[in-house]
């Protein structure tokens, strides 16, 4: 009689939907968490290479002072 009620109390929670919706939550999870690994395993890769490349672009205003003067002597 024990065995009967095991077979059937098993049988009850295999055919709940419950259970196929954590486990396709589980496969869901899985997932992501595999695609995070990738992406972070990216940003990873990308923070540490560095850039051999000397900067270009407009220097700091303190190396390009010029002594201005105010010599407008133009002839009307």
């Amino acid at each position: 009689m024990k065995e009967y009620f095991k077979r059937l109390w098993c049988a009850i929670w295999a055919s709940t939907d419950i259970d196929e919706k954590a486990a396709a939550a589980l496969n869901e999870a899985k997932a992501r968490l595999a695609n995070v690994r990738k992406e972070l395993a990216d940003v990873k890769k990308a923070a540490t290479t560095s850039t051999k490349k000397k900067k270009t672009g407009k220097k700091p205003y303190y190396k390009n002072k010029k002594k201005k003067t105010n010599n407008n002597n133009s002839k009307k």
